[in-house]
């Protein structure tokens, strides 16, 4: 770890992705260097868990998740909830998902989508582990579905990558939810955005890459990796008016409450 950067989380990322194959242990060491010092990789297939369980095993920084991404959600077996119950005995197995709804590309799967979401809403519930949820052009049915679901019985969630409207950020931390930058919030277009997040509450503010996607400046076009996510969070001391250094502590603060298993998870020996 780098002595002269304070300590930031990327809290969602894809390190089994071929992008990263035969350059993993560089990039977690680029991660250290710039002060990441805990990532969480996501398994969008639970086909896949294995190998994305295996990254979390072998890396102490790397922790790990896993749910049906919505866009796959039509073309992969149903999750059950205790399928992803049984995930979630894993020491190092934090949160559930990423699940969610995406209209822009997958809008003829939505009642799939929809399914799916309440599947995973059902385990975050039965775990006590956040919901991570990826949301695209479908605001509406978004804020009421977890709204509804959480009249039914209390989660918590994280509205990762967050680049929805201001009415599904207000439904969301009004349930006491929590809303992820990544680096869409840094892009030069991004106004309105920005503006959604310096409106919510500071506390409730998480960093993330979602790498290998969505570098921010200076790096955008370019593969995103967990080192990059120190230029988000400079992007949000800015939008809060602190420096980096308290924004950092802020939302380390934040992803230790939210992942609150991270706090004690066990590293591999």
């Amino acid at each position: 770890m780098s002595d002269d950067r304070p300590e930031i989380t990327d809290s969602h990322c894809h390190l089994d992705f071929p992008d990263f194959a035969n350059e993993l242990e560089l990039v977690l060491d680029r991660a250290q260097q710039a002060g990441v010092t805990r990532m969480v990789t996501i398994c969008t297939r639970l086909r896949q868990v294995d190998q994305v369980r295996a990254i979390a095993d072998a890396y102490a920084p790397v922790y790990w998740a896993a749910g049906t991404h919505p866009m796959s959600a039509a073309e992969e077996p149903m999750a059950t909830v205790d399928e992803l119950v049984a995930l979630a005995r894993h020491p190092k197995f934090v949160g559930i998902g990423e699940t969610g709804l995406d209209y822009h590309y997958t809008a003829e799967s939505a009642e799939v989508q929809q399914h799916s979401l309440r599947i995973h809403i059902a385990a975050a519930r039965e775990t006590g582990l956040p919901l991570i949820i990826h949301a695209r052009a479908a605001d509406a049915d978004m804020a009421r579905i977890l709204t509804e679901e959480y009249k039914t019985g209390a989660y918590s969630c994280v509205m990762h990558c967050f680049s929805s409207g201001a009415d599904l950020a207000r439904a969301a931390l009004d349930l006491g939810f929590y809303l992820s930058m990544s680096g869409i919030a840094a892009f030069p277009k991004s106004k309105e955005l920005r503006e959604i997040f310096a409106a919510a509450p500071v506390d409730r503010i998480l960093v993330e890459t979602d790498a290998p996607y969505l570098a921010p400046p200076p790096h955008r076009g370019k593969r995103n990796e967990p080192a990059f996510s120190v230029h988000t969070a400079q992007v949000g001391a800015d939008l809060f008016g602190m420096d980096y250094a308290a924004f950092a502590a802020q939302t380390q603060a934040n992803f230790e409450r939210l992942f609150w298993k991270t706090v004690s998870a066990q590293a591999p020996a």
